[in-house]
């Protein structure tokens, strides 16, 4: 009786260790696009503040392309021990599976997700070189000059993507799609004039048309952003209903052991409750939000679901 009592005492103060002793070392949280974008900068500033609740450095960690599915299937592919995160986004966990034939993994049991976090609204723009001032004035240039005009996303598969085959089929126009591996390099062909139209998130938009490097005509959600007051929605601009934005989550390996994901949960929710992160991330046109994504299966279906009507309904396919 006596070693069983022992036994077990062990057994609980083993327990009680492994939950105190994560984490050991750093923690690596991966973000799926290049440096400069709105994955990486939002990567940055969680990061930093992870860091303060768990401890332990947390190191942002790109992997870029394939509109995020390359980092999403290192992650997915990763040690399930909390020490390989992600920060993905509805283009990763939704649009990708909705649209790609093939994908490498399945985004509704590839992952144990911490938490999602909030969204980012996205921008139609122009370069300053395009006459039109709003959007029917470019929906009539377009008409009138229809191989003329292109429209860069930050990926096949993305929020951006999806945004520009939405507005597609919503004035039947055939802009074509140019896709790039990131936000940075589609913003700078987009002010270099390589291509002279993009969608791209209120983060990356909003200080270049500030400068007067790019010029916004609307944004894509149904509420105008705080950072571009004066730039209407493309509901507003006549296209009815239009409405579409990046969610983002943290997610790590399926099979994250239950400790480990409580206290990834606990650190996470913390950031995200604190009033000066909110402050920072309204400060980048994130609206920012906790959902610990109890029913993330389920959730990931459901939207993947509704994508691919979306998508069988404007056309919307993968180049």
């Amino acid at each position: 009786m006596k070693t069983r009592i022992l036994t077990g005492l062990a057994a609980l103060l083993l327990s009680v260790n492994c939950l105190a002793a994560f984490p050991e070392r750093a923690v690596t949280l991966v973000s799926p696009f290049p440096a400069g974008g709105a994955s990486d900068v939002i990567a940055r500033l969680l990061s930093r503040q992870l860091e303060l609740q768990l401890g332990k450095p947390v190191i942002v960690e790109n992997k870029a392309g394939a509109g995020s599915v390359i980092g999403a299937a290192y992650v997915a592919n990763a040690k399930p021990d909390g020490y390989t995160l992600l920060l993905g986004s509805n283009s990763t966990f939704v649009l990708n599976p909705a649209l790609m034939a093939q994908i490498p993994y399945d985004a509704t049991v590839a992952f144990d997700a911490i938490g999602k976090i909030g969204v980012l609204g996205l921008a139609l723009l122009v370069n300053p070189q395009v006459p039109a001032k709003n959007v029917a004035e470019l929906i009539a240039l377009i008409r009138a000059n229809p191989d003329k005009y292109s429209y860069a996303s930050y990926g096949n598969g993305t929020t951006s993507n999806f945004a520009g085959a939405m507005f597609n089929s919503a004035t039947g126009l055939n802009v074509m799609h140019i896709p790039y591996k990131g936000s940075t390099p589609a913003m700078n062909d987009t002010i270099g004039g390589q291509v002279p139209m993009a969608y791209d998130t209120i983060l990356a938009t909003a200080p270049q048309h500030n400068a007067g490097r790019i010029r916004a005509l609307a944004v894509t959600s149904l509420k105008r952003s705080p950072l571009l007051p004066n730039i209407p929605t493309l509901a507003e601009s006549g296209l009815k209903d239009f409405n579409i934005v990046a969610w983002n989550a943290v997610v790590a390996p399926k099979g994250l052991p239950a400790d480990v994901k409580a206290v990834l949960q606990k650190a996470l929710k913390a950031v995200i409750d604190d009033p000066a992160v909110v402050e920072k991330m309204a400060a980048t046109g994130f609206d920012i939000s906790w959902n610990p994504a109890n029913d993330w299966a389920q959730m990931i279906r459901a939207e993947i679901a509704e994508s691919k009507d979306i998508a069988a309904k404007a056309k919307i396919k993968i180049e």
